[in-house]
């Protein structure tokens, strides 16, 4: 069974400092008590970045926070968007057993769900396997000979197809060298016409989802809870625009500062790993910056954001009791799958978790009181 989660990516907007400093927290990216009074982020003897030691009336002087007004356009479920993922998830469930089609073979047009295996020379190459991969046949996605040599197999049915790679092909070790792919069809896709069945539909495994109108409002109802997380992520963002707005700053400390770019360096250096590109390559694409230059930006803005949040709420008496930290670790561990705590911040301490919390805790409280207008 896939649920929507494993279709398709639950995307969250938010804004790019709350994200990075979020994921730098909860990876652990800040600075480490040490244990002997110093900072492991800056050395012994440093200035201290934690900011509830720090005087931020002298770097802040703070203007009206309370009735902050602000206009924010509604989301809404897009009926587009809405029939394109029941489609989705109606089609991504199908199998040979349940809904694929079982009884004619292949045909020009048709849309195969198949297993394959590219050897040369009786050996595996690198990217000449995978499963499950549904292909349109007479689309010409893969080389010359493939999607024509599954025409006329039946489902359920193993071929092998000897093929040879072209000679202009983008990888040397297989431009113009004869390969065996051996292709397993596993079922052809019903047609994509809107018709769905309820047979089909129950037997998806998705709780509560038996029949077309389930999965219609199934659909919907993850995408309203997608358009509300944005409309309160929009409200927060205005929110905070404003009151960053009404702000004066004399100086930002440069240890805080520094704090926030290693931090968001080694974010932004793993995310961009994971997708297989250098960090500047991927704040150029999504940012339009490189990486120095975004880090540059977006560090002091970072922490001028947390120096005024750290202002409102001395000025407001707003706190994290140790009681409230716990529980709300406890219940991250718990929901991330860890069994204790300690497991589940590492040696990221308690304070900088207390820290970020505080900070959600005093945007709420901004929001709570701001005069929002819906457009």
């Amino acid at each position: 069974m896939k649920g929507i989660g494993s279709i398709r990516m639950k995307k969250k907007t938010l804004g790019f400092l709350a994200a990075v400093l979020s994921m730098c927290m909860l990876a652990g990216c800040g600075a480490k008590d040490t244990g002997d009074g110093t900072d492991a982020a800056t050395g012994a003897g440093a200035e201290s970045t934690a900011l509830k030691d720090m005087d931020v009336d002298k770097y802040v002087t703070l203007g009206e926070y309370k009735g902050l007004e602000v206009s924010v356009d509604t989301v809404e479920v897009d009926e587009d968007e809405w029939d394109s993922l029941v489609n989705n998830v109606y089609y991504e469930n199908i199998t040979a057993e349940n809904g694929g089609i079982m009884d004619h073979a292949v045909e020009t047009g048709d849309t195969v769900n198949i297993d394959y295996e590219g050897k040369k020379d009786d050996v595996a190459f690198d990217g000449g396997t995978a499963q499950g991969y549904d292909l349109t046949i007479g689309s010409g996605s893969f080389i010359a000979g493939f999607e024509d040599g599954l025409i006329g197999v039946m489902p359920g049915e193993t071929v092998d197809l000897n093929l040879t790679f072209p000679e202009n092909y983008g990888k040397s070790d297989l431009a113009g060298q004869a390969v065996v792919f051996t292709v397993t069809v596993n079922y052809i896709q019903p047609a994509q016409d809107g018709e769905f069945s309820d047979e089909v539909i129950s037997n998806f495994g998705i709780d509560g989802v038996t029949n077309e109108e389930e999965l219609r409002q199934y659909a919907y109802d993850y995408l309203n809870e997608n358009a509300q997380q944005n409309y309160e992520t929009n409200v927060q963002q205005a929110v905070m625009d404003a009151f960053m707005a009404n702000n004066t700053f004399t100086s930002v400390p440069e240890a805080l500062v520094q704090k926030y770019s290693d931090a968001a360096e080694s974010s932004i250096t793993s995310m961009a790993s994971s997708y297989g590109v250098d960090a500047d390559t991927f704040t150029q694409y999504y940012y339009g910056q490189d990486l120095a230059s975004f880090l540059a930006t977006y560090s002091e803005e970072a922490a001028k954001q947390d120096i005024a949040l750290q202002a409102v709420a001395n000025r407001e008496n707003l706190n994290i009791s140790d009681e409230e930290l716990d529980q709300i670790l406890l219940d991250r561990a718990t929901a991330a799958g860890y069994d204790t705590i300690e497991e589940y911040i590492g040696e990221t301490s308690k304070e900088d978790y207390r820290e970020y919390f505080l900070y959600d805790k005093v945007t709420d409280y901004l929001v709570e009181n701001a005069k929002i207008t819906n457009n």
